[in-house]
Order: C-alpha cells, then sequence, then structure tokens
C-alpha cells in the first residue's frame, strides 16, 4: 500500500497536463497575433487612405468677389408732366414705345388756348397803332419845338426897330413886329413842352406794345406747351393718364402736377445694391461686374463699377455701402426693376493652382500647410505660400504642384 504523500503527487502530475496545453495555445496565438501586426506594419503594402478625403490639386481661375443685390433701373429716367392746364385730346405712343427727342406724345385740347392767341395778337396789333400814332405827334411837335417862324419874326422886329429909329414908320408898326415875335417865341415854347410830352408817350405805347408781344408769346407759348413733346430718347415706362383726363400744370402745382408719362433710357441700366463695410475697401470705380438675374438664369450680363457712396448707412448694427453697377443693354432685355444680382471682381487669377480651403491648417504662427498624401508613401506635412481665397477655395503660390493628392479633415 503506498504512502499517503505518494498518492497525492500522482493526482497533481495527472491533473497538471492539461493546464500547461492551454497556456501553450495562448502563446502561439500571440506569435500570430504579432506576426500578423508586423506584416502589416512592416511590409512592402502602404497604408490606402480614404478617397472621398482626398483632393486633387487643379490649375483654373478663381475669383474673390462681393455680391451687391438690388433692381434694376435706367441711367435716365424722367417724369414727363405738362407746362400747360387742360384736358387731354390725344395719347400718341403706349407704355414700352421707344421715342426720340421731340416726338409728340401727348395733346391737349387747344380750342381755348387758340383764343388766347388770337385776343393776344389782336391787342398787339392795337398796341402797335397806338405806338405808331404817339411817333407821329412826336413828329409834329419836333417840327412845331423848331419853330422857324420865329427867326422869321425876329429878323421882321429887327427891320422895325431900324425903321422906328430912322421914324420911317409909326409905333404901331414895331408893336405889331414885336408882337408877333412874342407869339412866335411862346408857340415855340408850348411845342417844347408838348415835345416832351410826345416822347413820354411814345415810351408808353412803346411799354404797351412790348406787354402785347409778352402777352402774344405767353399764349403761343401755352399753345405750344398744350402738346406734350419727349425730352429725350427712350422708352415709355408707364403711361398714367387716358384720352379725357384733366392735367394740372406743373407751373401752377410744382411736384404735385399730374403725372403724365414716365420716360427712361433702357439701353444703359444699372443695379444699385448694398456693399458691407467689410467688403467695400476692396470696391473701386471702374472694376467689372457680373449681373445675373431671376429672368436670364442662365446669362451673365457684363458691368463696371461707376458709383460708391461716401456715407455709409447703418440698419440692425450692420454698416453697408450704396454701390451701382452700370450695365449696358443695347437690346433692351434687362426691364426696370427686375430683381438682379451684381457679383463685383475684387480679385482674380487665371490658371491659379487651387486647393480646398478646408485642406490647409495654420501653426500658431498662422503658417499655412497642407498634407500631401503620397501614392507610394506616407502622408507628408508641406507649408504652403497662399494667395486669393474665396471661402472655399484658395490660390497655393508657391509648396504643391499641379495633381497632387491632398489630405482633407474628416
Amino acid at each position: 500500500m503506498l504512502p499517503f504523500a505518494a498518492v497525492r503527487r500522482a493526482d497533481e502530475v495527472t491533473m497538471g497536463r492539461p493546464r500547461r496545453s492551454r497556456v501553450a495555445w495562448s502563446v502561439l496565438a500571440l506569435a500570430g497575433a504579432a506576426a500578423i501586426w508586423g506584416y502589416t506594419a512592416f511590409g512592402s503594402t502602404p497604408p490606402v487612405a480614404d478617397p472621398s478625403l482626398l483632393a486633387r490639386v487643379s490649375r483654373e481661375t478663381i475669383v474673390r468677389s462681393v455680391v451687391a443685390t438690388g433692381r434694376i433701373e435706367p441711367i435716365t429716367s424722367i417724369e414727363v408732366k405738362s407746362k400747360a392746364n387742360g384736358i387731354i385730346e390725344k395719347v400718341h405712343v403706349d407704355v414700352d414705345d421707344v421715342v426720340e427727342p421731340g416726338a409728340v406724345l401727348v395733346e391737349l385740347d387747344k380750342e381755348n388756348l387758340n383764343a388766347r392767341l388770337r385776343e393776344a395778337r389782336a391787342n398787339l396789333q392795337a398796341a402797335e397803332a397806338a405806338h405808331a400814332g404817339a411817333v407821329a405827334a412826336l413828329r409834329k411837335n419836333e417840327v412845331e419845338a423848331e419853330a422857324p417862324d420865329v427867326d422869321f419874326a425876329r429878323r421882321a422886329r429887327a427891320r422895325a426897330q431900324e425903321l422906328f429909329d430912322r421914324e420911317l414908320i409909326a409905333q404901331s408898326g414895331l408893336d405889331e413886329a414885336t408882337s408877333a415875335l412874342e407869339q412866335g417865341e411862346n408857340r415855340q415854347r408850348a411845342a417844347q413842352g408838348q415835345l416832351l410830352v410826345g416822347r413820354a408817350r411814345v415810351a408808353e405805347a412803346l411799354a404797351i406794345v412790348a406787354q402785347a408781344t409778352a402777352a402774344v408769346e405767353r399764349a403761343a407759348e401755352e399753345l405750344a406747351n398744350a402738346t406734350i413733346r419727349a425730352p429725350i430718347r427712350g422708352t415709355v415706362l408707364t403711361r398714367d393718364v387716358e384720352v379725357g383726363s384733366p392735367v394740372s400744370s406743373i407751373l401752377n402745382l410744382g411736384a404735385n402736377a399730374t403725372l403724365v408719362m414716365r420716360i427712361g433710357d433702357v439701353e444703359r441700366v444699372f443695379v444699385r445694391g448694398r456693399v458691407d463695410e467689410s467688403d467695400i475697401g476692396g470696391v473701386r470705380l471702374g472694376q467689372r461686374a457680373n449681373i445675373t438675374t431671376e429672368s436670364f438664369r442662365d446669362r451673365v450680363f457684363g458691368g463696371r463699377v461707376t458709383q460708391i457712396s461716401p456715407l455709409g448707412v447703418e440698419r440692425d448694427n450692420v454698416t453697408t455701402f450704396e454701390v451701382e453697377v452700370s450695365i449696358d443693354n443695347p437690346g433692351g432685355e434687362l426691364k426696370a426693376n427686375m430683381s438682379a444680382n451684381a457679383e463685383i471682381v475684387l480679385e482674380e487669377a487665371q490658371g491659379a493652382l487651387v486647393v480646398p480651403e478646408a485642406a490647409v491648417t495654420y501653426d500658431t504662427n498662422r503658417a499655412a500647410f497642407v498634407d500631401v498624401v503620397s501614392p507610394s508613401g506616407p502622408v507628408e506635412r508641406v507649408g504652403v505660400e497662399l494667395g486669393i481665397g474665396t471661402g472655399t477655395r484658395v490660390q497655393v503660390l508657391s509648396g504643391l504642384t499641379e495633381g497632387q493628392q491632398v489630405l482633407l479633415p474628416r
């Protein structure tokens, strides 16, 4: 019979065999995993980046711009109003008609105006006749004021005095000669006085003629004003009256006078929009702009910046500046009050190397870097010099070449 100690040792040997087998298999599994990891990490096949996170360095035109939104307006637009009061008798044009300077737009009833002109002309004729009579009277007064008989009477008085001194005539003969001279001198003085009156009457008659002439001219102008003509070449934008409509004169009511129609030159139009103060510093007169409208979504119209307001307007804590962009519109396709977006080109570079701005990272010194993915090697961080940026794309001045792949952030 075996001792108790020998029996226990034999049991330990029997129970320990399967435990050592499990340990051995665990070691083999760890070794296999390490071998696989080593092959993956140090093998010849590099890791493959997610294609959705790669962007190609391309060469294209990049533009930095700012958009001013507004409406199409004619550069020249006027309100046509009448200088004469009256009732509209004829309307010769309609909306969208093109008119030339001097073209007849509207005619007022002229019956009363013609009567006024005839009356004014008659008054002028009467004034001219009165003037002619005053001139004739003046000439008569001038002749009378010269008094040629006074010289004759003066010589007769001298002869009578000589004869009287020689006692060849009586005192009565001398007295008659003296009386004749005094009467002639009195008539001369009276004529000279009438001469002044005659001159005054001629001046008065001349003034009346001038007044009558002015009345004729005024009546003729009122008659001419009854025919309303186009002051400029343009397109009829609105027609605000019809035949039979009463019209008040702008000379009487000013801005409150009846609006007849609006005319605008739609061959040259502009967009008046607003630009934020953060962008206005880059806007300059003459800069190119691309204009798009809702009506012509597939077309781009060219324009230029022609006016920049020097005064900003603050609204809702945002300051903006008014900018006008002029557009050539020879075909008249752009209509007044169309909504339009004017993209003002601030900077432009053609054939530039461009990458997405999301691919660019910056260090603490604000130096720019991109991660370049090589087909046969690991990702390499490269410093770049940047140019024009649009918010989504940015120009690369140096550091990259066309066709390289850059890594985008996840």
